[in-house]
């Protein structure tokens, strides 16, 4: 596969990220997962300001163009010949000396890699993790940053309970997110989800069913979930239904009308 480091393209297996750089030694920057479909990077406008207020909550001091973005983008979809799939784009604070203040790094480091598979679209199993709380006081919980670890824990956690997928609650108790995607139900008939100020991250897709259907934003607990008549796991990549919860099924423990709804919402919204 090709990847594209700083504007040139080159094979992704002989990259050379500096070892100063401020993503890798402290997770210092954001990313964006972008789902390719007919050599198309779908809902690109969205990601990009979604990074752009995810940079800007990290207070880099310098950004890289949209331009410069949206051209690396296109050489990587092109150059793999990618038709479907996805691709990730990385923008770090860059090389800098040992310390946690940020410095005068010069330009952000970009990477953009691409990927031909998806992950599975079919129904999900999870667990609502016992060892991770989305901290809603945290700037971080509302971007996309390089630090995933709490994400990755709970997911070891989904892993060892025979599980595709956790949960997340919040800091004050409630439903937050899936490790990599937002949280819809079907309640009495209403389609509702967690608000952002539960340390929610604001899911590209998340937007676009927003922008579609009629969406109420409540709190939600366990509780909800095990009673709904669908869940619901949206991400820029799939849209999923969660059909058991701690072994307890969702409404029919199959998915359901509004899963189908959502999944078919448009590319382009």
């Amino acid at each position: 596969m090709y990847a594209d480091l700083n504007g040139t393209l080159r094979d992704a297996d002989a990259l050379g990220i500096h070892p100063g750089d401020r993503g890798l030694t402290l997770g210092d920057g954001v990313f964006e997962t972008i789902a390719v479909r007919g050599g198309r990077a779908l809902r690109l406008d969205a990601h990009l300001e979604r990074l752009r207020r995810g940079l800007a909550t990290l207070a880099f001091t310098e950004t890289p163009a949209e331009g410069f973005l949206r051209a690396a983008i296109t050489r990587v979809v092109e150059a793999n010949a990618l038709d479907g799939g996805a691709v990730r784009l990385t923008v770090t604070r860059g090389a800098a000396a040992r310390g946690l203040a940020p410095q005068d790094t010069g330009a952000p480091t970009v990477l953009v890699t691409a990927s031909a598979t998806l992950p599975p679209d079919g129904p999900v199993e999870a667990v609502l993790s016992t060892r991770v709380r989305r901290n809603a006081w945290s700037p971080t919980s509302g971007i996309k940053s390089l630090s995933y670890l709490d994400n990755v824990l709970a997911r070891q956690e989904a892993v060892e309970r025979g599980a595709d997928e956790a949960l997340m609650c919040s800091t004050s108790g409630t439903i937050a997110c899936a490790t990599v995607a937002n949280v819809l139900a079907v309640l009495d008939g209403e389609l509702v989800t967690p608000p952002l100020s539960e340390g929610v991250l604001p899911g590209v897709m998340r937007a676009a069913v927003l922008a579609r259907e009629p969406v109420r934003e409540v709190q939600l607990t366990r509780g909800d979930l095990l009673r709904a008549d669908e869940v619901i796991l949206t991400n820029s990549l799939r849209v999923r239904a969660l059909v058991h919860l701690d072994g307890h099924p969702i409404g029919t423990g199959a998915p359901g009308i509004y899963h189908e709804r959502l999944r078919a919402l448009p590319d382009s919204v």
